[in-house]
């Protein structure tokens, strides 16, 4: 028997979390054998190991999902309480600790993978379809090794690749321009941390989120660094990219290879250096698949649908 908690903001949250009349709580309840209960603005999940660790998987999910969308009803609760338990939570690997009173957990194998070599690699390559995590398991990730100041600052970088509009005939300055391209990241960051302490990480360039093309130059020590979207780099991009870290310092590098945006002629930097790397200490490649989505149910079959009609 053991027991977990979960920090609750205030009465509405805990409403929001647990469902009108305890709706939410019931449906939990009837579908994962643990005791939940709520006292002193937490919710406490106790029962077998298993058992406590999905339940707080899907209390997890059922938070960040309503703090992205909002209030849930119970044929979305239901969604995410299959797909949590389903997906292999309660894998054995030790969750992401935000250091907010939030623990996000892998809840696919592949993710289990991706999480552990993150940990035990400097440098590792992550493929995968959308809704597989690669991107917000990056920066869960990063903000923990931030948190536990094993870096000192958080590098989040895509590249600026236009996918049939030109960045030219967008309105704005430049800033405007690139914003877009990047809030994929800042949406994964601002899911983690609360507005105020994003806004003061970036006044004190803690945390930078940055076109590929300022990558130039620089050489980053003691930071964790993470590209997304990097099918979209071409292969002296992604070299320029590689050799910016320095001492102390961690990369991760994330890409949908059947999503590859860059002119028919140029080969994609991504798919180039898995090739590469392949067998350098140190390296690690993973590759996600469809049943490492964690989206809405209907992002697995439409992902299939594409495949299996090679589009």
């Amino acid at each position: 028997m053991i027991e977990a908690s979960i920090a609750v903001g205030n009465a509405e949250d805990l409403i929001l979390l647990l469902g009108t009349k305890d709706q939410h709580l019931r449906q939990i309840r009837g579908s994962i054998p643990a005791k939940i209960s709520a006292r002193d603005g937490k919710i406490i999940v106790q029962g077998e190991e298993g058992a406590v660790i999905q339940a707080t998987a899907v209390l997890e999910e059922l938070r960040a999902t309503i703090g992205r969308v909002g209030p849930l009803d119970a044929e979305q609760v239901s969604q995410i309480i299959r797909r949590v338990t389903s997906n292999g939570a309660g894998l054995p690997v030790p969750p992401i600790d935000l250091r907010t009173g939030r623990k996000i957990r892998p809840r696919t194998a592949g993710q289990a993978e991706y999480v552990e070599a993150i940990r035990q690699h400097d440098l590792v390559m992550c493929t995968g379809p959308a809704g597989t995590g690669k991107t917000y398991l990056a920066v869960a990730t990063a903000v923990e090794a931030l948190k536990d100041q094993s870096v000192r600052k958080l590098v989040l970088v895509r590249p600026a690749v236009e996918a049939g509009e030109s960045l030219g005939f967008l309105p704005g300055d430049l800033q405007a321009k690139i914003n877009p391209y990047l809030r994929p990241l800042q949406d994964a960051l601002r899911d983690m941390l609360d507005h105020e302490q994003v806004r003061r990480y970036m006044d004190d360039d803690v945390i930078e989120v940055v076109p590929l093309a300022y990558m130039r130059g620089r050489t980053l020590n003691n930071a964790f660094i993470i590209m997304d979207e990097a099918q979209n780099t071409t292969v002296s991009q992604m070299k320029m990219f590689l050799t910016r870290m320095g001492e102390g310092s961690k990369m991760v590098v994330s890409g949908d290879t059947s999503q590859v945006d860059l002119p028919s002629h140029a080969k994609s930097g991504l798919i180039d250096a898995l090739h590469r790397l392949t067998g350098i200490e140190g390296f690690a490649a993973v590759r996600l698949t469809g049943a490492d989505i964690v989206r809405h149910r209907l992002v697995q079959d439409v992902v299939r649908a594409y495949e299996e009609t090679g589009g």
